[in-house]
């Protein structure tokens, strides 16, 4: 342990290691309620924030660009996301989740007791630690994620 404090960087590392076990768990099971694998789920969950290029999709669920145009064209077929030309880049192509695409996102996280369960034991100032705490551990600027903070 370094310093004064209790706990060190391998025990949080195992206790997130544990965290993102039973989120993803719960995450998978709740897709597989709606008919989808874990990877598109987390297709449907990143395109929450926003549309995003193929490219940029495969990026950030560490996944090889063909897998992710298998995944696009599964999840395109049930009419969940749509493909549209980029704005400032013809050649680019960027997915947007429809509204039945964020109907059944929303579903999945609403199926997910294990997490809200977890979270709901948490006072609204533990809520508000927790956010900062993470936001400032895993993101290197303000996300618009904050549930307060997104378009209706």
């Amino acid at each position: 342990m370094t310093g004064t404090s209790g706990v060190d960087t391998d025990q949080l590392m195992e206790l997130l290691s544990v965290s993102l076990g039973a989120y993803y768990g719960d995450f998978t099971v709740a897709a597989a309620s709606e008919n989808l694998t874990a990877s598109q789920g987390k297709t449907l969950n990143v395109l929450r924030r926003g549309p995003a290029a193929m490219r940029a999709l495969a990026t950030i669920l560490t996944c090889d660009a063909s897998n992710m145009t298998g995944i696009i064209d599964r999840l395109e077929k049930r009419g969940l996301v749509r493909r549209e030309p980029s704005a400032t880049d013809r050649r680019v192509k960027n997915v947007v989740l429809t509204a039945e695409g964020e109907r059944v996102i929303e579903v999945i996280r609403a199926k997910m007791d294990t997490t809200r369960a977890g979270l709901d034991r948490l006072s609204g100032e533990e809520r508000d630690t927790l956010y900062a705490l993470l936001e400032r551990a895993f993101t290197t600027q303000p996300t618009p994620l904050r549930p307060s903070a997104r378009a209706s």
